[in-house]
């Protein structure tokens, strides 16, 4: 797994940075009294939690197979990335949001904000170094695919969950600041925890998109069509290959992937030429495709297939060719 030090590194880098923040941003909470500042102190405590929760499925996920799991422990890394959606929506989201409906019901004057803008200050360029560190390393993983697309595509939450983490709890420092600042300004208690209500919902919404990638990489993601082609492609290329039907395929980490091929050979192929035919097709397909961890290949008669499956042999040729 060659990029597993880089994710690793941008973890530690966000985990170093969120423990640090979170602490002064208590204590200036606790001085100022400000809800936008607890609220970013609720934040960056989740996001520490979060760290180290990514870690522990990183490490998990390493484990090697066992009789009990013979295709590993890789699945580890989305249950725990999964548990890091489920704390940002319910516990950050959810904490800011009633701190913010509270300052609202009943809001207090700010004592001298200098300590937040100092707080928030040096919250900024913490967490502007870890989310640099996260977008260097989701940059070199995405290529020159969009961002949202490689982002889709990605099988890696212990990359893009830091990377969305960084991004909200930058949004979230300009929220609060603004919150501290008009509060005081313009003497209006209550747009404090307006600021709080905001970066719960920021929260909300960020869980939400990683909820629903991690959801999906955790029941199993096949994958991408492009590689699939490229696969079949290769399989085409051998001369003792009469058709193929689409290959079945998912993610056991971001770096094992599980392929079924169903192949018709030459029915004269002779059972020596076939198997060294089967070992040939995966040494070329695990060189071109290292992440194609486990490869099966199964010998069937597309005839026999279409038959019990309800389809015309000629439209499975089509759909392979």
């Amino acid at each position: 797994m060659s990029d597993e030090p880089q994710s690793k590194t941008a973890i530690v880098a966000a985990l170093a940075a969120n423990l640090g923040i979170s602490a002064i941003k208590f204590v200036a909470a606790g001085f100022t009294g400000s809800s936008a500042m607890l609220a970013e102190g609720i934040h960056s405590l989740v996001d520490t939690v979060n760290e180290w929760l990514l870690l522990l499925g990183l490490h998990k996920s390493q484990r090697p197979a066992s009789e009990r799991r013979p295709f590993g422990y890789g699945r580890e890394l989305y249950f725990w990335s999964f548990m890091v959606a489920i704390f940002i929506f319910t516990i950050g989201g959810g904490l800011s949001l009633y701190e913010g409906i509270e300052h609202l019901r009943h809001p207090t004057s700010l004592q001298d904000p200098t300590w937040n803008y100092v707080v928030l200050g040096l919250a900024f360029c913490f967490d502007g170094a870890s989310f640099l560190v996260a977008r260097r390393t989701f940059n070199a993983q995405r290529g020159r695919k969009s961002f949202w697309a490689a982002f889709r595509a990605s099988k890696d939450p212990s990359v893009f969950v830091v990377l969305f983490e960084d991004a909200s709890d930058l949004l979230g420092l300009l929220i609060a600041f603004l919150g501290v600042f008009l509060s005081h300004w313009l003497h209006q208690p209550a747009l404090d925890g307006v600021a709080s209500v905001l970066i719960g919902l920021l929260l909300l919404v960020v869980a939400g998109f990683l909820l629903r990638e991690t959801k999906s990489l955790l029941l199993g993601e096949a994958a991408e069509a492009e590689q699939l082609e490229q696969l079949m492609v290769l399989v085409r290329a051998e001369t003792a290959v009469v058709g193929t039907v689409a290959p079945l395929s998912s993610y056991l980490s971001p770096h094992e992937l599980l392929v079924v091929l169903r192949v018709e050979f030459e029915a004269e192929l002779p059972n020596s030429q076939l198997i060294q035919t089967i070992a040939r097709l995966r040494a070329a397909i695990q060189a071109a495709h290292p992440d194609v961890q486990h490869l099966f290949i199964e010998p069937i008669m597309l005839s026999d297939l279409a038959e019990s499956e309800g389809v015309g042999t000629s439209e499975k040729a089509k759909s392979t060719q």
